[in-house]
């Protein structure tokens, strides 16, 4: 009898321990899972990282570049090849078209051309973005921005190939080259920087949904023939509006302005400027918003 009472005592007083101290369990589970991290902080550290491992998708933009063109003898420089042709073409007709002379005809149209070839890329391309990685998405933890940086770079690759017939145009038709060809490097940086929310928010918006892609080639045909790209925005008009609050002209202009030393548009810059911000600002917070669900979209 004694021992019983002896045994209900320490088993009373080891409970009243365990109850009034937390297990050694509980401390450990509480050191080894931190609290979760915003949504926002996710995106900014998954777009930081992906920005660390440049390494990583310099390399696989120039395996995608070289793979397109497997096999070929000129790879890349068949993209510059069709660009003379197109340019000597159309420059020919437009030029009687329009009525306007051939020297001052072709650069224009060549550069512009030129440009708009990056600009269709970076939307087309950029509705790919994550649809084209579905097995590294599904299989390798690498943050969601390599992919978005891995487009943007091979379309800087391809652009690079095209560029070169640049200074053979400005050269063949004696347009001399000032001080505000330095004006080009803030715009290609603005590219580049446009390049990776488009790749983002298009590339999101098409794992979502399948019929987008087809959908933004369309709209990207209407676009063209909205930018003044083959004709100049003089010939609009009172329609000049469709020039200035276009933000394709102004990311053309302000690169074909500079190299054929004429006057930049005055809504270009503001508007390149604005579409850059207002872009990069909305399409972090859809990121950020939806990120955890790319991976179940694609």
């Amino acid at each position: 009898m004694l021992e019983n009472i002896r045994a209900a005592l320490s088993a009373s007083v080891t409970t009243k321990a365990m109850t009034a101290q937390p297990s050694s369990n509980t401390r450990l589970s509480a050191e080894v899972w931190p609290s979760p991290r915003s949504p926002v902080s996710t995106a900014w550290a998954d777009i930081a990282n992906g920005a660390a491992k440049s390494w990583l998708w310099i390399a696989l933009a120039f395996q995608d570049t070289k793979l397109r063109y497997r096999g070929s003898v000129l790879g890349p420089f068949w993209l510059t090849i069709s660009t003379v042709v197109m340019v000597a073409s159309m420059g020919v007709i437009y030029s009687t078209l329009f009525n306007i002379s051939l020297s001052s005809y072709l650069p224009h149209l060549a550069i512009g051309l030129i440009l708009w070839g990056y600009i269709s890329a970076a939307i087309s391309e950029g509705c790919q973005t994550f649809l084209s990685a579905e097995g590294t998405i599904q299989t390798v933890p690498l943050p969601y921005s390599v992919h978005t940086y891995r487009t943007v770079f091979r379309n800087l690759i391809v652009l690079a190939h095209s560029v070169v017939i640049i200074p053979l145009v400005l050269l063949i038709f004696q347009i001399p080259v000032s001080w505000r060809v330095l004006e080009i490097a803030p715009a290609l940086i603005l590219y580049a920087i446009n390049g990776v929310w488009i790749s983002i928010f298009f590339g999101m918006l098409s794992a979502r949904y399948r019929d987008v892609p087809p959908i933004v080639t369309n709209f990207t045909q209407v676009l063209f023939f909205l930018t003044p790209v083959i004709y100049p925005a003089s010939l609009l008009g009172e329609w000049h509006a469709v020039a200035d609050l276009n933000p394709a002209f102004a990311a053309i202009d302000v690169v074909r302005a500079p190299l054929l030393d004429v006057a930049t548009s005055t809504y270009s810059w503001p508007m390149l400027l604005f579409t850059t911000v207002a872009g990069s600002l909305g399409t972090f917070l859809i990121f950020a918003r939806f990120r955890e669900r790319i991976a179940y979209w694609t």
